[in-house]
């Protein structure tokens, strides 16, 4: 990952016609700390630097966030729903995942694989909790298209979560679709 240099800040604020002041107020930060930033006087912290960079990007138009990617209104199982009931809903829907959410907080994923890892004969019985992966990963609506992505090499989803409310879902075919 390369960081911009002081110069590649001040001459890309340049290009988008935005005074020290303006981008200041967009980054959440002081003018004159953007002064000094682009003067070379000192060295910001990285997430004062992202706050920039990202401001950046939103003044380009040109930054895709999770709020435009996720699918919603999210169609989930609770904990407590069969196995059965839960393939019923994926089937219905033409989903091979469905996220676990419980007063409206996300608990986890199912999905076909790890259904058909359960070496019970039964598994249609068993209540989603003992079969789902509660390994997931969340971000706020506001979070940048890289940071989702980053999230989905170790995911197979990412929840959108605003004020403990699962608002939406994010999977590879929605960030392929985007970009494609």
């Amino acid at each position: 990952m390369d960081l911009p240099t002081p110069q590649d800040l001040r001459e890309r604020r340049n290009e988008l016609g935005l005074t020290q002041s303006e981008l200041a107020e967009r980054a959440d930060v002081s003018q004159p700390l953007i002064a000094r930033i682009e003067g070379g006087d000192v060295d910001p912290r990285l997430s004062t630097l992202r706050r920039i960079v990202t401001a950046l990007e939103e003044a380009e138009g040109g930054i895709i966030k999770a709020r435009d990617l996720m699918n919603s209104p999210v169609v989930g199982v609770a904990p407590d729903d069969s196995v059965h009931q839960t393939k019923d809903v994926m089937d219905e829907k033409g989903y091979s995942q469905v996220p676990v959410i419980r007063d409206g907080a996300p608990q986890g994923l199912i999905g076909n694989s790890d259904i058909r890892q359960r070496p019970e004969e039964n598994v249609g019985d068993l209540p989603v909790a003992e079969v789902m992966n509660e390994s997931i990963a969340t971000v706020e609506p506001d979070a940048p298209i890289d940071e989702v992505d980053a999230y989905l090499n170790h995911n197979a989803a990412v929840m959108v979560v605003e004020g403990g409310e699962t608002i939406g879902v994010i999977t590879e075919a929605d960030i392929a679709r985007t970009v494609s």
